[in-house]
């Protein structure tokens, strides 16, 4: 009687012998302990202490998975940031078109200039010397800053002094030339506006 049931069953041949599969308990050790807490103390004994680590592996995927939560929250603010560098080009590019119209609209047949005149008003613009042809009163009158000269698609125009402050608050860039009341005919520079070259 000294046999146990399993010495037993494997002398009469009724079962067979199977190799173990689990590693003997530690000493000491409670039934429901099993490995992870076989592990855990090894990872305390490894560590010096602290925080149970359950592996590597699984501490691998958390900092994959952190990762690709990263990788995935940076491709979302960049696209974010895409999209409204975009709207803000389109934005622009839209009161651009807008400016432009109103522009056109504004000098539609406001332009003073004169086909047959022959004096000619030099002035400076975009950093170069421009000229525009004038009559003798139209000079007098730009002179004394009652016209104006806008630049629209490549050419000088000769407007009144109350468009062209409307082009100056619509769109400055394009004011060529309009000299403040008062100036007494002199340029920025002191020479006479009237000086022919």
């Amino acid at each position: 009687m000294a046999d146990s049931l399993r010495e037993q069953l494997l002398k009469s041949g009724i079962a067979k012998q199977v190799p173990e599969t689990r590693p003997a308990r530690p000493a000491g050790s409670k039934p429901g302990q099993g490995r992870a807490a076989a592990k855990s103390g090894a990872a305390l004994r490894g560590k010096g202490g602290g925080h149970p680590v359950s592996s590597r592996k699984a501490a691998g995927d958390g900092e994959d998975i952190n990762l690709a939560k990263a990788w995935a929250v940076r491709a979302q603010v960049e696209q974010k940031e895409k999209r409204q560098a975009e709207a803000e080009a389109a934005e622009k590019a839209r009161q651009k078109r807008e400016r432009k119209l109103k522009l056109q609209q504004l000098l539609e047949g406001k332009a003073l200039n004169i086909e047959a005149a022959e004096q000619v008003r030099h002035f400076t613009y975009g950093g170069k010397i421009r000229r525009i042809y004038v009559n003798d009163e139209q000079l007098k009158a730009l002179n004394a800053g009652e016209l104006g000269v806008v630049q629209k698609d490549g050419r000088y125009l000769l407007v009144s002094r109350d468009i062209a402050l409307e082009v100056q608050t619509l769109e400055p860039r394009v004011l060529a030339l309009l000299v403040e009341p008062g100036q007494g005919g002199v340029d920025e520079d002191g020479i006479p506006d009237d000086l022919m070259w």
